[in-house]
């Protein structure tokens, strides 16, 4: 198990019921997601980490809708509600998230002008966010991906993982989806597609 870990995406207060991107049945996913911390010896946690007044909230766009798409110099970025503000109680760890086993949480999405999905890159796929780096010099070649939300973060880290040349699982069991205009089934579609390993253990 030395090669390989596990990253636990986004499992935050403001994605889980009650909060301001709830992903439905977000917390349901804690207990499982707990286990397999327990039964990995590398794990990495991912915090969405946005400043107040980011580009990606609709509130930043006079007149703009959440879940709207707007075209930024990077390319079309959906536009949020204000969800994950540096500090706030939403950005923080799910209560339950048994998360003081991570040797490294990587903070997303604080840089104000571009939001960032995936644990490797920002938004314009060029600016990295170190974690690649960190998995090869620790002798890490493979990842299994968990957490919020399968379809947009989990899904394109994922996407970003295969392209960094690590074998990469989702354990679809240990993930929610948001599911915005059909975008769960087109996530599903592209991992598949890419050679990302999709599994559901709750047919086991």
């Amino acid at each position: 198990m030395a090669d390989q870990a596990l990253v636990v995406i986004d499992l935050q207060n403001d994605f889980c019921p009650g909060g301001a991107l709830a992903v439905t049945g977000g917390d349901e996913i804690v207990p499982l997601v707990n286990d397999m911390i327990r039964r990995t010896d590398h794990v990495v946690l991912t915090q969405d980490w946005h400043p107040a007044g980011h580009s990606s909230f609709a509130s930043s766009h006079p007149g703009a809708q959440p879940f709207t798409m707007i075209e930024m110099p990077y390319g079309q970025q959906t536009l949020w509600p204000d969800h994950c503000i540096q500090g706030s109680l939403g950005s923080d760890f799910h209560s339950g998230l048994a998360w003081t086993k991570a040797e490294l949480v990587i903070r997303k999405g604080f840089r104000p002008d571009i939001d960032s999905y995936s644990a490797f890159f920002e938004n314009d796929h060029t600016t990295p966010t170190g974690l690649g780096g960190y998995l090869r010099e620790r002798g890490i070649d493979t990842v299994t991906l968990v957490g919020l939300a399968t379809d947009f973060c989990v899904g394109f880290s994922a996407l970003d993982a295969v392209s960094q040349g690590f074998k990469t699982t989702v354990r679809l069991d240990a993930c929610r989806g948001i599911d915005l205009n059909g975008s769960l089934e087109a996530m599903l579609r592209r991992m598949r597609d890419a050679g990302v390993a999709l599994e559901d253990h709750l047919s086991d």
